[in-house]
């Protein structure tokens, strides 16, 4: 018989903390660095680089330590929770009662209202066996820690600039500073001697406090500041070179194809406010857990904010400003593709993850939009990745690819694999920029094909660093990228054999792409292998190629450890090489925990072995393919033609049609920038443009005129016809007639009193006869 335990006194668990409390301190520390540098940068000793690697250190520090008190303060929340399930328990039935039952194997049915111990929300908690190793599995519900004030009144309603701090934004807060630092003291000498050093470290301060503001913004006004603030500052860090006008195209089209998806962002935003009725993050989200907000209202803004993450996070078929703003300092690119820019559509939808829950109708579906977007764009950036020969432009699709698979992730409702992702692929993303450019810095150019070759043997710690970052890319393990693409994979629910239940539904379609996607990652990163490190060197002047300095190898190293190690942070319970107390510990602290009014009850999928088995499995059969045709094939080519080949002479693109056309079609990169540029673009500014003048000279001119001619016409006529002669004639004529009138009235006026009074006499009998007449 099931036991039931009220708990309908028991609050949700409150933590507090002075880091806690002002994580705003944390975007403003980068603010001050950004203004110190733009007034006195230029006449520091390091011309402002001192101060911006400074506050982000400060920033990071400050991040950590928050993060720390995060996880502290979950701990002691837990064990709260622990202390409140037990009273309870033995007060409303007895500790002998219940040792009875638990003894016994008795279920327990916990039922709480809203304000209950959180347990009571979870559905693993309708039915437990011990609500109090419940708790200890499951953890107290703990609130978003808010910061506010006022900040304007506007027709009666207050709205308050806020700062939340929760396991999702002290996460963000972490990643985003210790990338930003590594990126800084980077580029010290990455951009030595260049002509806007200066500059180029104020923007940088600027972008990470534009990135770490929007993180922790407690209200959608803000939210739109933050977003904002970082388009603009990658629109000058990506023209920073702005002579060329390659640079300066590469930054205006990263700003127009962020104002597309703008206008969701705003749509969206605008509908959640007024059906909401309040701007507050919280309030938005406790709406549609609620179910206060209309369904189709959801869906709409849901659509919507979709097409602001396609924009700002380079999903199809928005993607196509992310490789171009390569244009920019590689550790820019760095920054932007691992930590800043193009994770706040994703951040943006986990944040506000239950207006899309609802609004998409995730739970228990096969497909919906968020996840066909991310889906398609996994597959569409691994394809492109694989015809690239700019070294820098096959990372930039291959974080589209792996954009995707967060949005995929957050698409099928499995949210801790999306932000588990975004941690991981901050750091393996992060390291393969910088290895980048420290290649590039060596051989002067991103051509691998044409400059690169053989630099394992001068650059050794470099090519190890980008070999650990390219096998946790691969999702290979015990790496990184492993533990956290197999838990999106997972999460499709796609597979269920030997596990894997427990999804939010069965996107089987979604798990098939993200295998395809898997494979292609894999091979493409091994092509990149062979061609930047291996075989012969194929630029000029090798015998002057050197490793590069430590400014830029230690955080190669630190990145390439990262990526080594980040993903041990996740470990899926089950996992039995490690004890219980290391599973899942960062969806424990960064996904908020059941009973939270600000979250909606989703389901987490069990790990399947049998799934990571599989991805293994399709992942070195493509890393072996790939081997095979580059370290075998091509190799051999190379010693038979005595020169450095990067592909087969007779590959299967010159000897198959199709192959030759499906290459044409990468190449042209689907043939979306023609779409854009050639058609949308030119087309709007030709023929379009001409037939718009035409209609404006032929039409509307026309037409003007015609109007003032006929006005002119009419006014005319009025003039002389009405004017003159009507108005003009009967005022004259009332005029001449009362001159007559008053002049015949005049000789009657003779002053003789017989006069006057015979014509009254006259007028008295006049009026006599008339009243005998007719009364």
């Amino acid at each position: 018989m099931p036991l039931t335990f009220a708990a309908e006194a028991s609050p949700i668990v409150e933590v507090s903390g002075w880091f806690l409390e002002h994580v705003w301190i944390a975007p403003l520390l980068p603010f001050l660095s950004f203004l110190g540098i733009l007034f006195f940068g230029k006449r520091l000793p390091f011309k402002g680089a001192e101060l911006g690697i400074a506050a982000v250190g400060l920033a990071l520090l400050f991040s950590s330590i928050t993060g720390v008190q995060w996880i502290t303060e979950l701990n002691s929340a837990d064990d709260e929770a622990i202390r409140i399930v037990e009273e309870k328990y033995e007060a409303e039935h007895g500790g002998e009662e219940a040792a009875a039952l638990a003894a016994d194997g008795s279920s327990v049915e916990i039922a709480a209202g809203s304000d209950g111990v959180v347990l009571a929300a979870s559905e693993s908690a309708v039915e437990a066996e011990n609500p109090v190793e419940l708790v200890e599995e499951e953890g107290a519900a703990v609130p978003i820690v808010e910061t506010a004030w006022d900040w304007f009144v506007n027709g009666g309603e207050t709205f308050q600039i806020s700062f939340i701090a929760d396991g999702l934004s002290v996460t963000l807060l972490f990643v985003v500073t210790l990338v930003s630092l590594l990126v800084h003291v980077y580029s010290t000498d990455y951009v030595a001697g260049d002509r806007r050093y200066t500059h180029y470290f104020a923007f940088l301060s600027l972008f990470t406090s534009a990135m770490l503001f929007f993180v922790t913004s407690g209200n959608i006004i803000q939210m739109i500041v933050g977003w904002e603030l970082v388009g603009v500052c990658s629109f000058a860090l990506i023209g920073h070179w702005w002579e060329e006008k390659e640079n300066s195209d590469a930054a205006l089209k990263a700003f127009l194809t962020n104002r597309v998806g703008d206008i969701g962002l705003l749509i969206g935003m605008i509908l959640l406010f007024f059906a909401a009725g309040s701007m507050s993050v919280i309030d938005v989200n406790a709406a549609a857990v609620a179910g206060e907000i209309d369904h189709l209202v959801l869906l709409v803004a849901s659509c919507a904010l979709i097409a602001a993450v396609m924009s700002k996070s380079g999903q199809f078929f928005l993607h196509t400003w992310l490789p171009d703003a390569m244009a920019g300092p590689t550790p820019v690119s760095a920054l932007i593709h691992a930590a800043t820019m193009v994770v706040a559509g994703i951040y943006m939808v986990a944040r506000l993850y239950p207006v899309f829950w609802e609004g998409l109708s995730i739970d228990g579906s096969s497909l919906n939009l968020l996840a066909i977007v991310g889906g398609v764009t996994t597959l569409v950036g691994a394809s492109l990745a694989f015809v690239q020969n700019d070294i820098k432009k096959v990372l930039a699709y291959s974080t589209i690819s792996q954009l995707g698979y967060m949005a995929l992730a957050l698409g099928v409702g499995a949210w801790t694999a999306a932000i588990f992702h975004l941690f991981t692929h901050a750091f393996f993303k992060a390291g393969l920029f910088l290895g980048s450019g420290s290649v590039a810095h060596a051989v002067h150019s991103f051509d691998m094909k044409k400059d690169m070759g053989g630099l394992r043997k001068h650059m050794p710690q470099t090519y190890k660093t980008f070999l650990i970052c390219s096998l946790a890319l691969a999702g290979l393990p015990p790496l990184a990228g492993f533990w956290s693409k197999d838990e999106i994979l997972v999460g499709t629910g796609g597979w269920g054999l030997f596990g894997g239940s427990g999804a939010n539904g069965a996107y089987t379609v979604m798990l098939a792409m993200s295998m395809v996607t898997a494979a292609l990652t894999a091979a493409y990163m091994t092509r990149v292998i062979y061609l930047t490190f291996f075989g012969e060197h194929r630029g000029h002047d090798e015998a002057h190629l050197h490793e590069s300095g430590r400014r830029i190898t230690v955080p190669l190293w630190i990145l390439a450890g990262l990526a080594l190690v980040a993903g041990f942070v996740n470990f899926p319970p089950g996992f039995q090489l490690v004890p219980d107390s290391w599973q899942e510990r960062f969806g424990f602290y960064v996904e908020p925990r059941p009973g939270v009014e600000t979250f909606p009850i989703i389901g987490h999928a069990k790990p399947s072995w049998s799934l990571a088995i599989a991805s293994i499995i399709v992942v070195m059969l493509a890393i072996g393919a790939a081997f095979w045709y580059y370290f075998v094939k091509v190799e051999a080519a190379s010693k038979a033609a005595g020169r450095s080949l990067t592909e087969l002479p007779n590959g299967p693109t010159s000897r198959f049609a199709l192959a030759r056309a499906g290459h044409t079609v990468l190449r042209q990169k689907y043939y979306l920038d023609h779409l854009y540029t050639g058609v949308i673009a030119a087309g709007t500014k030709g023929p379009i443009a001409k037939a718009t003048y035409w209609v404006n000279q032929n039409v509307i001119d026309r037409l003007v005129d015609r109007t003032g001619e006929t006005a002119v016409k009419a006014g005319t006529f009025v003039y002389e016809q009405v004017d003159q002669k009507v108005v003009d004639g009967v005022v004259n004529g009332s005029g001449i007639a009362s001159y007559g009138a008053g002049g015949e009235l005049r000789k009657m006026q003779t002053g003789k009193v017989q006069f006057y009074a015979g014509i009254m006499f006259a007028a008295a009998t006049l009026l006599a006869g008339v009243f005998i007449v007719f009364l």
